[in-house]
């Protein structure tokens, strides 16, 4: 049977693999920001801000899971390119497990000890009532989501990155309708966001579970395992760009919290809030393209075709500078339209947001391709150039901006931090592509 992942290497037929990833991320995108607009719109900004106060330990979570989903699924590629189904299956059995139980225990750790995490993300007394009812509810679902994020990856090493789209779409679907019943039927307040984002989680983590363990005629299945913990560990390593990534936006979302609610309060902490909200959607058809693109390299890679290794990168440079410029456009010629989704029209948050996303706007000429560079690197299981890109790109470089911006500049700099860093950023994944074009033949 021939392999889900030797597609014909062309524009058409790449779009055509990647697209229900591009899509399914978008989808992801979507839903992410669905509790915030919900929240915002039914019961307040303060509320808005509470969940935005919250989200570093979903971010935190958030990068497990993309740290072993995308480590494991490189792997996975690359043995199914060497020709080693069982191992690969093997592989995938036990980090998929291993992930589930580190979930679990972040899970029991936020709360045992939820009280000081909220304060330790920020909050105040006004709004902590906010922050408790909604963390508490979104902490039960860690293991979850963990799953879910390992089985999104996992799907387009099987060849089916369109299973990995419909079932995506069903848990956006489940927590969009079950956040306008417990918000605005039941009245569970802002728990209710909490409880109906859980359960799409949780959807899709069954889903996988049962796919997996079916799955029996296609390339990735559970099987029985030992336990592999060199497998493990490379899988951390090879996908620790992506923790470094999601930690990242988990600690400059705090500073960006800490220095907003300095600058401007509350509404300032709901104006970046919607910003980084904003961020996710804007963001998606690149994120989903990264992924599904990936264990191509990682099949042809393990298959040493240089050929279609330039192929895949010719091909995806042109279309991530098409990203690029087209979002661009989009955030800078729709920036009250896109703000609007979130907050009500002429209120002072509205207007903060909207003069910011103008700026903030320019990071998405850059965003893109250092992203892609990023994921590029760790297909070829080169976790330490991935990871390096990331740390300076979204934690070193930005915090820095952050910081010195929002002294020299005040709230105006705290809009033009993130294009100061993605531009320092680009340059850096420039280098290392130039650097490394003869080590993995992509030019």
């Amino acid at each position: 049977m021939k392999n889900r992942l030797e597609i014909d290497i062309n524009l058409p037929s790449i779009i055509k693999f990647t697209l229900p990833s591009m899509i399914m991320m978008l989808i992801v995108s979507v839903y992410t920001i669905i509790d915030g607009m919900f929240v915002s719109r039914l019961i307040g900004t303060d509320a808005f801000s509470a969940v935005n106060i919250v989200f570093p330990t979903m971010s935190f979570n958030i990068a497990l899971g993309t740290m072993f989903g995308t480590g494991i699924t490189a792997i996975v590629s690359r043995k199914l390119g060497e020709g080693h189904k069982k191992e690969a299956n093997e592989n995938f059995t036990f980090v998929a497990l291993a992930a589930f139980i580190m979930g679990t225990a972040f899970s029991a750790f936020c709360i045992i000890f939820i009280e000081d995490v909220i304060y330790f993300l920020g909050a105040n007394e006004e709004i902590y009532d906010y922050c408790y009812d909604y963390a508490l509810p979104i902490f039960l679902f860690f293991g979850a989501e963990i799953l879910q994020l390992v089985f999104q990856s996992v799907y387009v090493a099987d060849g089916k990155p369109g299973i990995g789209l419909g079932i995506t779409v069903a848990g956006g679907v489940v927590n969009a309708v079950l956040d306008y019943v417990f918000i605005a039927k039941v009245h569970m307040g802002i728990a209710g966001a909490a409880v109906a984002t859980g359960l799409g989680y949780l959807l899709c983590a069954l889903f996988g579970l049962v796919y997996f363990a079916l799955n029996r005629k296609g390339n990735v299945m559970f099987v029985r395992f030992k336990p592999q913990w060199r497998v493990l560990i490379f899988s951390a390593v090879n996908g620790s760009s992506e923790l470094v990534s999601s930690l990242s936006v988990s600690i400059t979302t705090l500073l960006f919290n800490i220095i907003m609610m300095h600058f401007a309060g509350q509404e300032g902490v709901a104006a970046i809030s919607i910003l980084l909200y904003l961020d996710f959607i804007l963001m998606a058809l690149v994120f989903g393209y990264s992924m599904g693109i990936a264990p191509l390299f990682s099949f042809n890679y393990g298959k040493k075709d240089d050929l279609r290794i330039k192929q895949l990168f010719k091909n995806s440079t042109a279309l991530i500078v098409f990203f690029e410029a087209a979002v661009t456009a989009l955030a800078v010629i729709f920036s009250g339209e896109l703000t609007a989704i979130i907050a009500e029209k002429g209120s002072h948050v509205y207007d903060m947001a909207v003069a910011g996303l103008k700026i903030y706007a320019i990071s998405y000429l850059f965003k893109g391709y250092s992203e892609f560079t990023s994921a590029m690197f760790t297909a070829f299981e080169n976790g330490k150039v991935s990871a390096l890109l990331s740390f300076m790109r979204t934690l070193v470089l930005l915090s820095a901006a952050i910081v010195i911006m929002a002294y020299l500049f005040g709230v105006n700099g705290v809009w033009w931090s993130t294009p100061v860093a993605e531009g320092i950023a680009v340059i850096m994944a420039m280098y290392f592509i130039f650097r490394y074009r003869k080590v993995y033949g992509y030019l």
